[in-house]
């Protein structure tokens, strides 16, 4: 059950963010209130997803913020608080509202919960990746880094407490645990460049790991991602619009049994 008030209802309302610290000010694209975010956020893509998750996930689940129609709610699972927050596609949506989670609001752990393309025939649509680590084509680690590499790696804990989790019961998924290359082109006119990383091992292509890793990395928090293959690259096989917004369900346990456990 979700319980929707004026959260968000005035994209203006509030002081920016100014990076001085969660307990001055609201964030300017999140915009909710001091401490109705909780400690540990799922974060999907798709802000129905994020509607979907704490309808059917969360109790006295309530929506915080529906700024640019980026929904978030905050309820509780297993007696535990915890939020979902919608993250937009690619790494500089994903970017903006991980540092106002990270920075603004104090955020220990996010778990982005997402789709992702298989890039070998050893997955399955509806396989599940727990991504230890992330590639990119994206420039914003080159920036950050003064055109440098940068290896962006999951939070071992919580990765460990995932594959614990995934472990635990019985599930419709099989899981994997590996690389996912994370890129700033959705419809790339040059499929050929994922060769090389299929060669050495990469599993999926999503558009927010990378960034992500990088940034709880720097703020010294807790991420994680955990992707469920909506489509297969090789194959052709997809899943729906409708299904990968309201299906995906083992996913979502195994973040909210991961990222309660550490």
């Amino acid at each position: 059950m979700v319980s929707e008030t004026d959260a968000g209802a005035n994209p203006l309302r509030g002081a920016a963010c100014t990076g001085a610290g969660y307990a001055e000010a609201m964030s300017t694209h999140i915009a909710a209130e001091p401490g109705q975010i909780a400690p540990i956020v799922l974060f999907p893509g798709d802000p129905l997803r994020a509607r979907w998750i704490a309808e059917t996930f969360l109790e006295d689940a309530e929506l915080y913020t529906q700024t640019r129609g980026m929904l978030g709610f905050t309820g509780t699972w297993n007696g535990h608080r915890v939020s979902v927050q919608g993250s937009g596609m690619g790494q500089p949506s994903m970017a903006i509202y991980a540092n106002e989670l990270f920075d603004s609001y104090d955020v220990q752990t996010i778990v982005r919960v997402g789709s992702c393309g298989a890039l070998t025939e050893k997955l399955k649509v509806r396989d599940i990746i727990i991504a230890n680590g992330a590639c990119t084509d994206s420039g914003i680690n080159r920036v950050r880094f003064h055109g440098l590499d940068y290896a962006p790696v999951a939070d071992f804990p919580l990765l460990r407490a995932a594959v614990e989790a995934s472990e635990s019961e019985p599930l419709e998924s099989a899981v994997h645990v590996g690389l996912l290359f994370s890129s700033d082109q959705f419809y790339s006119t040059r499929p050929e460049l994922t060769e090389p990383f299929v060669q050495h091992g990469v599993l999926g292509v999503e558009m927010e790991t990378s960034g992500l890793y990088t940034l709880a990395a720097y703020y010294g928090r807790r991420a994680l991602s955990i992707c469920t293959v909506s489509d297969h690259i090789i194959t052709g096989e997809e899943t729906t619009a409708q299904e990968r917004e309201q299906t995906f369900g083992d996913m979502i346990r195994i973040a909210l049994q991961a990222a309660t456990a550490v």
